[in-house]
């Protein structure tokens, strides 16, 4: 059972010494591994993401910069919650046994309130 959320992220290097770079900003993908569902952690999507965003791009660049070593980081940008049919399942299970937690009526209103339509689901 895998999941993980993926970003895009740009960042910039900012040398401390004399010597420059070229170029200095980079564009890459990261990805975060997701907690198993109903362990601590799994609720990273309900309180990192809205309607397939950042809630909080601004204190979200300053984790990013932290797991990426002190880097300058322009830009993070969520792209997609990627997930096995086992993660899913446990996922959408999680979240029914405890919808009012959610302040919704179904998991698909859950799944889009937060996820948008990034939820991508690996058939191998």
């Amino acid at each position: 059972m895998e999941g993980r959320y993926v970003f895009g992220v740009r960042f910039r290097l900012d040398p401390t010494r004399d010597v420059t770079v070229d170029p200095d900003e980079f564009e890459t993908r990261l990805s975060r591994p997701a907690e198993t569902p109903g362990e601590e952690g799994w609720l990273f999507f309900r309180d990192n993401l809205w309607r397939g965003d950042l809630a909080d791009e601004s204190h979200f660049r300053e984790l990013t910069a932290a797991a990426l070593g002190g880097v300058t980081v322009l830009n993070v940008d969520y792209r997609a919650f990627e997930v096995d049919a086992a993660y899913r399942e446990a996922f959408r299970a999680a979240i029914a046994a405890d919808l009012d937690a959610f302040r919704a009526d179904t998991v698909d209103e859950v799944v889009r309130k937060y996820l948008g339509s990034s939820l991508e689901v690996d058939s191998e």
